[in-house]
């Protein structure tokens, strides 16, 4: 590194991988620390807080005591690169270290990890995290020293195994037993973690999930407690919920009416789906599934895996992690879920299909939550009740957006006056809202403007 290098470093700034020291010190192997266990970096000492340079003394022995009392108080033991870089008789040190294969690395038993200029304590949970994916390994791998065989059910795998068959069009000969130690869901006869959770016989204390429909914040007139395998849970949390949804009734131009629920179903199976895969087993808070009149809250143990944000899952500028990689390949293996880290991009999809507002994802209590929201996308003020459907029916009818929405959903490509004929609605409505629809960017027009139509946003991508 030369003098041109630094002053560079110096014009942008302390960063997530830069920070400058004006001596060596204690914070120096420490940001060493969380440097490796980051993304690695450089400091530069000689360097005053206001990035100014002021040089540092050092003599022959100097630079070799520095590495030496950094291995010694990094455990592993880090040994940096060292550029000596002087100029109009001052003297620079760039400390230079890499991230490190296997973290994470501490000092002075603490554990430092880089976030944008500054260095934070990392938590027990981030501390194991770090590790297990630093081992390319993850918790449910792990034998469970609480259960052995008896406590799983040999049916459970025996349909498991009949549905990897059927997916992958195949003959599966050999015992549930061999399967498993196959896909080393179980090791040495004995099982994992996540061997007990998909294959548990009875009652499972870890995998408790409650689901409740309130009529208010405090008030409770339906619950259930469901502490089974994962497989199971999915279906009957799915089931309690589907019970307490509303029927809402579609009006089209074909004769009969459409019936659907006011939650889109494929948006809840989705958000479970991941609520049972991805959720942190090691918590002792359960999850926990809140009906109201006018949304669905799913609070899940652990937050966001991988030091992906929010803002990453929606900007889908994100490199899938899984915290639980057993659990999720069997999952797989059934094709219950296709493909890693697409779930967050088929819900807010379905949700547009299905004309609700979109759902609101956050981090909260040390976990994840997602709100699903009954609030239909820009209702239309002249929804009326117009067609002899009333309050009862949610969704609005003629002249709704959301009646023209599913009719190009299911009549692409549209125009606007096959709409306004087969919908009975105006012209001069039928225009209004599809300036709407547009304008939210659910719709577009496609092809010539006498050959083309009206399509759903993405509906083919």
């Amino acid at each position: 590194m030369n003098y041109d290098e630094v002053i560079k470093l110096l014009l942008n700034g302390e960063n997530e991988r830069v920070e400058f020291k004006s001596n060596f010190n204690t914070g120096v192997i420490e940001t060493l620390v969380a440097f490796s266990n980051t993304h690695g970096g450089k400091i530069v000492i000689g360097v005053s807080d206001s990035s100014e340079i002021v040089g540092v003394t050092i003599n022959t022995e100097s630079i070799q005591n520095w590495i030496n009392e950094i291995k010694n108080k990094t455990s592993p033991s880090l040994i940096p690169d060292v550029d000596i870089i002087k100029e109009n008789s001052k003297i620079v040190i760039v400390l230079s270290i890499q991230e490190y294969p296997i973290k994470p690395v501490s000092t002075r038993s603490r554990y430092i990890k880089r976030i944008a200029n500054s260095n934070h304590l990392m938590s027990i949970d981030e501390i194991a995290n770090e590790h297990l994916r630093t081992i390319n390994t993850s918790w449910d791998f792990y034998l469970d020293p609480n259960h052995d065989i008896d406590n799983i059910s040999l049916d459970k795998i025996g349909d498991f195994i009949r549905k990897v068959a059927s997916r992958n069009q195949t003959t599966i000969n050999i015992s549930p037993i061999d399967f498993l130690s196959k896909l080393e869901i179980i090791r040495d006869n004995k099982l994992t973690f996540g061997a007990y959770l998909l294959f548990v016989k009875d009652y499972c204390l870890i995998s408790d999930i409650q689901v409740g429909r309130f009529k208010s914040e405090t008030k409770i007139i339906d619950s259930v407690s469901i502490n089974s395998d994962l497989f199971c849970e999915i279906e009957e949390v799915i089931a309690f919920i589907k019970k307490h949804l509303m029927v809402e009734y579609i009006i089209t131009g074909d004769p009969q009416r459409i019936e659907r629920f006011d939650y889109p179903l494929d948006a809840i199976r989705e958000i479970v789906v991941n609520m049972v895969v991805h959720r942190d087993y090691r918590d002792s808070n359960g999850s926990i599934i809140k009906i109201y009149d006018d949304r669905i809250e799913f609070y899940n143990p652990g937050k966001l895996y991988g030091g992906i944000t929010v803002e990453d899952l929606l900007s889908d500028n994100y490199s899938s992690q899984t915290r639980n990689k057993l659990i999720a390949k069997a999952f797989k293996e059934v094709g219950i879920i296709e493909k890693y880290g697409t779930g967050i991009k088929r819900i807010l999809q379905i949700c547009v299909n299905h004309g609700i507002k979109q759902p609101k994802f956050e981090e909260k209590y040390n976990g994840f939550n997602v709100t699903l929201y009954k609030e239909k996308l820009n209702e239309s003020r002249d929804r009326g009740v117009n067609g002899g459907v009333n309050g009862g029916v949610n969704g609005g009818v003629n002249g709704g957006v959301n009646e023209i929405l599913e009719y190009i959903k299911l009549h692409a490509p549209v125009k606007s006056h096959q709409l306004s004929n087969d919908l009975k609605i105006s012209q001069r409505t039928v225009e209004r809202n599809l300036k709407e629809l547009k304008n939210n960017h659910l719709i577009e027009f496609r092809g010539a403007p006498k050959t083309g139509g009206y399509y759903l946003v993405n509906e083919f991508n």
